[in-house]
């Protein structure tokens, strides 16, 4: 049945351990003897592990997530805090290495720590795929100190999976179309599978389904009738199929555009809750309006604090008319808050807007005779900020106590450069 499927050179290329070993070779130590945790902030005992090598894994149970005061008192543990600008700098050296092998347009970065590469026609150049894979390999030990597992596979979904679920374990792995019923289908519980998440998990556990095997075996007017064109795709997916070009998103509808962030502190007062989740909004609308898109559907995520025994609440809503102005999305998020927040400490925030479309299909209406002005003023702001920084311009919230977008902009990724 995948004689009309294509059958491409598909790498998925992760850097194992990327800044536990970014970290150990900037400090001239071996990542995979030492003991490193890299600690988002080490004046803040409640700071999360945001990187751990292996052996503080096996010898002392930490892991990524583990709290500051969580890790043990030992003498060979080593403690460093993330230098994001000198991971990023090394991320593009990574992918500089890369386009020595294959052209620019051949590698898709997913991450800091993760690419897609399609080496389609290398053989010509560097012999069998295998070998290639290997030199790369090689290269990124030899020139960096890193590293490197990656999976292969006839399309993006399979060179994942063939990573994520056995490459991390061996260094490499390639999966073929004829390996899906004995790799693929007994994958379970069923978020194991790349691209479905909790919620989409539970939907299948009620339809009788656990297995990938067993969503592969559902009919798909079945499953299409229940989830429409994300049906489809799960049903392709549960074969191996995907026919996602390089760099597109593998999970048709998974566009969205949203931030999230630790705040530095609880906040317990309605009115700087609500300054944090404009600042939020200001950055979600601003990267949606440069994409040229608009959204449907707004997501506000709310996470208490540990000291009000956790817990919170995810809430979304939908509006008629796709939008990326900020005040329209932040006037969301307010409902939505007057409608869930239940006055314990907040810790974590999240904005999201999904249902995602483009701009073009925004309609004019004769009743809001000022949104073409609106989004040109919005325009202009952004462009000042992409050229002077993010803090060039910010709303008068950012400069209470409760801002964070000040501070923040000194950051990489939500850490120091």
């Amino acid at each position: 049945m995948y004689e009309q499927y294509p059958d491409r050179k598909i790498i998925c290329l992760d850097m194992r351990s990327f800044y536990a070993s970014c970290a150990a070779a900037d400090e001239g130590l071996d990542v995979m003897k030492t003991p490193i945790a890299i600690i988002g902030n080490l004046e803040q005992r409640g700071s999360i592990v945001l990187a751990a090598s292996p052996p503080l894994k096996k010898e002392f149970g930490v892991k990524t997530g583990t709290r500051l005061f969580e890790i043990p008192d030992h003498p060979d543990i080593r403690l460093i805090e993330p230098k994001m600008g000198f991971f990023v700098r090394v991320s593009m050296e990574i992918t500089r290495l890369l386009s020595e092998y294959v052209p620019k347009e051949s590698i898709h970065v997913y991450s800091v720590d993760e690419s897609f590469i399609d080496l389609a026609g290398t053989e010509r150049l560097w012999g069998p795929i295998e070998q290639t894979i290997q030199r790369i390999q090689d290269d990124l030990l030899e020139q960096f100190q890193l590293p490197s597992a990656m999976g292969m596979g006839p399309n993006m979904l399979m060179s994942k999976l063939a990573l994520d679920l056995d490459a991390k374990k061996t260094g490499f792995a390639r999966w073929t179309y004829e390996d899906v019923p004995t790799k693929l289908w007994p994958i379970s519980p069923l978020s194991e599978m790349w691209g479905i998440g909790p919620r989409m998990e539970k939907n299948l556990n009620a339809m009788g389904i656990f297995s990938v095997g067993d969503l592969a075996k559902t009919e798909l007017a079945t499953l299409e009738s229940k989830f429409g064109v994300m049906g489809n795709q799960l049903y392709h997916h549960a074969w191996g199929i995907d026919l996602s070009e390089l760099g597109a998103p593998i999970v048709e509808g998974q566009i969205s555009y949203g931030k999230g962030q630790v705040l530095f502190r609880d906040y317990c007062k309605l009115e700087d809750i609500l300054a944090v989740v404009l600042e939020m909004t200001e950055d979600v609308a601003r990267r949606t309006r440069e994409a040229g898109k608009v959204g449907r559907t707004v997501h506000l995520g709310v996470e208490y604090s540990k000291n009000a025994f956790g817990g919170g609440f995810h809430r979304s809503h939908s509006m008629e008319e796709a939008t990326n102005d900020t005040m329209k999305i932040y006037n969301i998020c307010v409902k939505l808050l007057h409608e869930h927040f239940d006055d314990r400490p907040v810790r974590r925030l999240s904005v999201t807007l999904s249902n995602v479309e483009s701009e073009h299909s925004m309609q004019l209406s004769l009743f809001e005779a000022e949104k073409w002005r609106k989004r040109k003023l919005g325009s202009a702001m952004d462009q000042i900020r992409s050229k002077y920084g993010s803090a060039a311009l910010l709303r008068a919230v950012s400069y209470t106590e409760a801002g964070t977008a000040r501070a923040r902009s000194k950051l990489i990724g939500g850490h120091k450069a």
